[in-house]
């Protein structure tokens, strides 16, 4: 299974799964596949999607869950 942060990232953006899809030239019903990890990316859609957001592929996508964001704020209020 293939975790990802894409609805994090959307909705911090105030993008709507349709809004999202046209950016990247997709389905709204896939954007929703692929933030229930229901669905895993071809490389392309991956691409594009990291792109949208300014990131590295890897930040939105992972092998492993992500850790949860809780516990990353706690460890950089520590810091």
């Amino acid at each position: 299974m293939i975790h990802n942060r894409i609805a994090l990232f959307r909705t911090e953006r105030g993008l709507s799964r349709k809004e999202l899809a046209d950016l990247v030239d997709l389905n709204p019903q896939t954007i929703g596949f692929l933030e229930r990890g229901s669905y895993s990316p071809s490389v392309e859609c991956a691409l594009r999607l990291a792109k949208v957001f300014n990131l590295s592929v890897d930040a939105l996508f992972s092998l492993k869950p992500f850790p949860a964001l809780s516990s990353q704020l706690s460890v950089q209020k520590k810091s």
